[in-house]
């Protein structure tokens, strides 16, 4: 259980994450997360900044699938001025919205990533699919009363994930 908590990498944000490395490795589908990876959890709309990320992705090749545990009306509303694949009230970490992206981008489980900011839903689930997990610092402290509870637990799991880099 322990190893299907750890990600692949660990990086402050989603504009750390080097891309010619993902492709290097195979990788050509990302699945990312919208809340707290992308922008704070009550921005409604993707920044300038989140889009032009967007494109510098499909500059590499590669293809992005947003996966949220959001609403349908959360997702569509960030999702209005771009045009991307989408699956909202996903239920992460069940399989089945990381099996739906992977068919959206015509990927598999060995060329594609997930980015997300959340250990128990993104981390978990991408590595129960056996695919590249990248875990991002939250962008905002403040967030739903679940989220700020199940961080607690989230940290305990960072520490020790860092007591073993060491």
């Amino acid at each position: 259980m322990k190893n299907l908590l750890i990600p692949k990498l660990y990086v402050d944000s989603i504009f750390e994450i080097d891309l010619e490395k993902l492709v290097d490795k195979g990788i050509k589908g990302l699945i990312v997360d919208i809340d707290n990876t992308l922008v704070a959890w009550d921005k409604k709309t993707a920044p300038a900044k989140v889009i032009e990320w967007f494109d510098e992705i499909r500059s590499h090749g590669l293809d992005i699938c947003l996966v949220s545990n959001n609403t349908e009306d959360r997702v569509v509303k960030f999702t209005e001025k771009i045009k991307i694949y989408t699956v909202h009230s996903a239920k992460k970490p069940t399989k089945s919205p990381f099996k739906k992206a992977m068919s959206y981008l015509e990927t598999d489980k060995t060329n594609t990533a997930i980015i997300g900011d959340q250990i128990f839903t993104d981390v978990l689930g991408g590595n129960r699919m056996g695919i590249y997990t990248i875990l991002v610092v939250p962008i905002k402290s403040k967030e739903f009363w679940w989220t700020t509870f199940v961080r607690k637990f989230e940290r305990f799991v960072l520490r020790k994930i860092k007591k073993g880099e060491n």
